[in-house]
């Protein structure tokens, strides 16, 4: 066993903090550090407690005076609109139809495919997301390029092709039976090869007919322990066009549900507008409504109603993500900036010790990994993150006068970005220091 001593000011999560004052909701370490090996975190604490469990002569590497935090975790984004990103446009559907679907034609090429994943993982390395939620395209050559990739990084991920058969271009089309088959062979092929997990994805219902609904739901039955992706109301136009295609269905929702979509494992991007019964349903089923701020501000979809769902009597389930390309940032940081404006214009609040909790562990119980990611706890996989609060020089000027481990957490939140992650580790291996050199 080879081991490594990483030394810094360590923040990890117990569970979701009510407050700033909540203190015991996450255990921090002023001189803290963790031994790795084999791409597990072998014991973590304080410097003095770890060190003393590491072998005679073990690589040590000091990252003081910065904090050590579990990677990032983004639970929806799109790899191949890594060339969307910034398109302009009215709303999602004129989005959709004019720069998404036509990118996304060209991932039937496999050179592309590979070359874009090489981007897409660079990226999630150079923001200090160390996992990810991921549709690729309705060809199976962009899962294979995806998973292909992931191995090659050795990361954690999740992602599935995608499987639609109508209201896209005809390059972008399966039929029933091919999205079966082809993503029965991408779970053959790729689900826990490395660190990779394949995710049922019919895109949305827009974009599925009732028969490819049955073979997601056929697909589902024979893998209960897959993970399932898709999107519910994002926007009033789509809620619409979506209802007018499944008339028998009581709303959005329903559709779901009438094909056993509906699930702990399901993740639903965006449910801006979901009326309480929908709520209601989505919490019963403890699925998962995905919180994607950058990209319902890009898009104008809507406002997410974080608190309304989260405190309620029968709460729905949260995870948050950057919904790239319709995100406008791969930086969960920025991320959870534009989160806490969502909120501020409900007059409610997000305190900085939930946002870091939603981007770690919080992502982490929402995909059913927390005993992988989104901890620093002994035994589980050795992602984290390496932050700065005086990345640049505007940041150095403002931590002058931060005063608290609250302050440094909302400093990096707003104004951080890729600048401000010193390094990215994964599975205990420097990564971001080493781009390019794979």
């Amino acid at each position: 066993m080879t081991a490594t001593l990483i030394r810094g000011r360590t923040l990890s999560f117990t569970r979701k903090p009510e407050s700033l004052d909540d203190h015991s909701a996450y255990v921090y370490e002023d001189d803290g550090a963790l031994l790795v090996a084999d791409g597990l975190i072998i014991a973590s604490g304080s410097y003095e407690a770890v060190k003393a469990q590491a072998p005679e002569g073990v690589t040590e590497i000091d990252h003081r005076p910065h904090l050590i935090l579990p990677g990032f975790i983004d639970t929806h984004l799109h790899f191949p609109q890594m060339q969307v990103i910034g398109s302009y446009a009215a709303n999602l559907l004129e989005w959709l139809n004019t720069y998404t679907f036509p990118e996304e034609c060209r991932f039937v090429e496999t050179a592309h495919a590979k070359r874009i994943a090489t981007h897409f993982f660079d990226e999630m390395i150079r923001h200090g997301t160390t996992t990810a939620v991921a549709y690729c395209s309705v060809h199976k050559t962009s899962a294979d390029a995806f998973f292909s990739e992931a191995i090659a990084r050795n990361m954690r991920m999740v992602a599935g092709k995608v499987m639609m058969d109508r209201n896209a271009p005809q390059g972008l089309l399966d039929t029933p039976e091919m999205g079966y088959d082809e993503t029965r062979a991408v779970i053959e092929q790729w689900h826990g090869r490395g660190r990779n997990h394949v995710a049922i994805t019919p895109r949305f219902a827009i974009t599925s007919t009732p028969e490819q609904m049955s073979v997601a739901q056929a697909l589902i039955r024979e893998f209960p322990d897959l993970h399932v992706q898709t999107h519910l109301s994002e926007n009033r136009d789509e809620i619409d066009f979506t209802c007018s295609l499944y008339p028998e269905a009581k709303d959005y929702t329903d559709v779901y549900a009438r094909y056993g979509i509906l699930g702990p494992r399901s993740l639903f991007g965006h449910c801006i507008h979901l009326s309480d019964r929908e709520a209601d349903a989505m919490s019963e089923t403890g699925s998962v409504a995905v919180f994607c701020p950058t990209s319902n501000l890009f898009l104008g979809s809507g406002l997410f109603p974080l608190r309304k769902l989260t405190v309620r009597e029968k709460p729905v389930r949260v995870s948050i993500a950057t919904d790239i390309g319709g995100g406008s940032s791969y930086s969960m940081l920025r991320t959870l900036d534009e989160a806490y404006k969502i909120l501020q214009l409900q007059g409610e609040r997000l305190n900085p010790f939930e946002s870091y909790h939603m981007m770690t562990l919080g992502n982490a119980q929402a995909l059913s990994l927390s005993q992988k990611i989104g901890t620093l706890e002994p035994g589980t996989d050795a992602d984290f993150v390496v932050l700065d609060m005086a990345a640049t020089p505007a940041m150095a000027l403002k931590a002058e006068v931060v005063t608290s481990l609250a302050d440094e957490l909302f400093l990096l939140q707003t104004m951080g970005d890729d600048r401000s992650i010193a390094e990215t580790y994964v599975a205990g291996v420097a990564a971001k220091s080493t781009l390019g050199a794979l």
